[in-house]
């Protein structure tokens, strides 16, 4: 039932539409009577001449006034043509309104949806399944609709032609009517029992192709590392296992639900057999005449297929809240903007963190302990050290996309939590180490945050990202489709095109988390010293495994396990034993024979 509240919560601004389609449906079923009983009332003319019929009168009179049995029979017939005109030009309105609460129910959903999920926070993402949240965002809204466009009109148009069909047979024949629904209840109950069954199962199988879903996501987005290691032959039978298993799931249930609409057709059958044999005997006893055999038989439809059709709404029921128990569940997760400042201050680049802490909630171990330092407006910062040491940590709190737990951070002297986030994050821009390239062209990628800009600023932003060069060579040069994640282009360019599409923004605060790590050391060098020409009151912070890199910041902090172990110039670092000169005693060897060779000194 809470699946139940969701959909008429997220549904219920088109109870006017729905209102509409039931009324439709009133008046559809109702004509839909009158056919079993021109067939009576044909019957008795053509037999007896005469005989009481439950049509209007004004149709009676009609008739009346025509004496001719032939012609009587022919303006019956044309009345029912007319009637089923009628029915079709309903039906089509009633298809068109079905088809338009479908279609804004989907839209609906899948807006908000997409929206919430988007606004969910970073340590959301970092553990979602993409194939569940895809299915989610689309079969399982596609189950709702149907619900709700089809199925409940349906659901209550089942009740409808029952009424109705038992009315008409009651006119014929209250014994009649009373065998004829014998059945409705039998088929309501097992209906019911089958709905439950349904439910459990309908969870089970979503479970099933919410692993397959994510096991095809993996494997597409994948196909370069699968095949780089030969390893085609492990993802097709990790896929054949899971797809087998969503099979047999799916071949259990269409087992049990072929046996549950074969008795229900079987006892179709039956509800006809008796009630024909109620109606000969009642016709023995003079009680009723062929013709009103006739039309209860043909009446029998209104009463026995929809009371069958009872399951199949059900089992979409079913189907509905077992998706909208889905959806409900990342809808219910509190977005990131729960928490949010309201402050827009000015922003230069004056950055204190003072005693920082930091762990994510699932985790006793912190991030981060008692992290202090300072960086100041237009400053170079290089934050150096071991994989895991906290690095992206401190430039992830930097822009909110994880919340601090203890001391304080203050951009220009505002506390980073009273920070409006949106606002925060069009100030301090991140390039990430694996940048995320849209399927469109280079050109479109750069100017992505910003499509009005102008021409010239892409060219300069992508001649400062050293990659004007190479997009000039390209066949279409900056309208190159770079594909899928930018699958066409290589790491270095992939980077490059980030850096560009960064900045056009201009914003005060950019912060590069090892996204120098692809290109060569030359290009490296190229592009920091262009951003230092650029703009030199521009805070810049570069997360580096290169002290080549990190050489020519103003400030360098070393990290390790969490904490701040050193800090300062790269001459004052080497003046001491620690992390920092270990790694440029490696390093820095390997940057004096790089440029020996740029000089066109022979290195041996």
């Amino acid at each position: 039932m809470q699946g139940l509240k969701k959909i008429v919560i997220w549904c219920k601004k088109y109870l006017f539409l729905l209102i509409i389609i039931l009324l439709l449906n009133v008046v559809l079923q109702w004509l839909f009577s009158y056919l079993p009983i021109f067939v009576q009332y044909s019957f008795k003319v053509l037999g007896y001449g005469e005989g009481e019929v439950a049509l209007p009168n004004f149709l009676l009179k009609i008739y009346e006034n025509i004496p001719d049995v032939l012609n009587r029979i022919l303006i019956v017939s044309i009345s029912m043509v007319i009637v089923q005109l009628i029915r079709s030009i309903l039906r089509f309105f009633d298809n068109y309104l079905r088809g338009v609460i479908a279609q804004h129910i989907i839209y609906d959903l899948r807006t908000k949806i997409h929206a919430h999920i988007c606004d969910l926070p970073f340590s959301y993402h970092n553990n979602a399944d993409l194939g569940d949240l895809i299915q989610r965002s689309t079969s399982d809204v596609e189950q709702i609709s149907n619900f709700v466009s089809m199925q409940i009109p349906g659901f209550l148009s089942i009740f409808l032609t029952v009424g109705i069909g038992a009315y008409q047979v009651a006119m014929i024949s209250p014994t009649l009517m009373l065998v004829s629904i014998v059945i409705v209840p039998i088929t309501a109950v097992s209906s019911v029992i089958y709905f439950r069954y349904c439910n459990r199962e309908f969870k089970n199988i979503e479970e099933k192709e919410s692993e397959m879903t994510t096991v095809i996501q993996e494997n597409v987005n994948a196909s370069r590392v699968v095949r780089a290691f030969a390893n085609e032959k492990y993802e097709f039978d990790k896929m054949d296992k899971v797809n087998k298993e969503y099979t047999e799931r799916n071949l259990g249930f269409n087992k049990r639900m072929a046996l549950f609409w074969g008795i229900s057709d079987a006892s179709v059958v039956l509800q006809y057999i008796l009630t024909l044999s109620v109606g000969i005997a009642l016709a023995m006893n003079n009680k009723l005449d062929m013709a009103d055999i006739v039309a209860a038989l043909l009446l029998m439809n209104m009463l026995v297929w929809p009371m069958r059709g009872l399951g199949r709404t059900i089992a979409s029921f079913g189907k509905a809240s077992v998706a909208a128990g889905r959806i409900d569940e990342v809808l219910k997760i509190d977005d990131e903007y729960k928490v949010n400042g309201s402050l827009k201050p000015a922003i230069n680049g004056d950055i204190v963190f003072n005693h920082v802490s930091f762990k994510f909630d699932d985790d006793e171990r912190n991030l981060l302990n008692d992290v202090s330092f300072k960086i100041k407006s237009g400053q170079t910062v290089a934050l150096v050290g071991k994989t895991g040491a906290g690095k992206s940590t401190i430039c992830n709190i930097l822009v909110r996309f994880l919340e601090y737990q203890n001391g304080s951070v203050t951009i220009n002297g505002v506390e980073l939590k009273d920070i409006e986030k949106k606002y925060l994050r069009e100030n301090i821009k991140y390039v990430l180490q694996n940048p995320f390239l849209f399927s469109k062209s280079v050109y479109e990628n750069i100017a992505i945050s910003n499509d009005k800009v102008d021409e010239a600023k892409v060219l300069a932003a992508a001649k400062t990202a050293a990659i004007h060069q190479e997009v000039i060579n390209f066949e279409k040069g900056y309208k190159t489709i770079v594909g899928e994640k930018g699958t066409t282009l290589s790491g270095g360019q992939k980077q490059r095109v980030a850096i560009a599409r960064m900045l056009i923004t201009e914003s005060p605060v950019i912060i590069f988390d090892d996204s120098l790590s692809a290109l060569d050391t030359k290009t490296d060098v190229l592009i920091r010293k262009a951003l230092k020409l650029k703009d030199k009151n521009q805070t810049t912070i570069i997360i580096t495994h290169r002290t080549t890199t990190a050489k020519e910041a103003d400030l360098i902090l070393v990290l390790d396990d969490g904490k701040i172990v050193d800090s300062g110039t790269h001459n004052e670092l080497l003046k001491h034993e620690g992390l920092y000169k270990d790694l440029w005693g490696i390093q820095g060897e390997l940057e004096k024979q790089f440029y020996q060779v740029l000089e066109g000194k022979e290195v041996i």
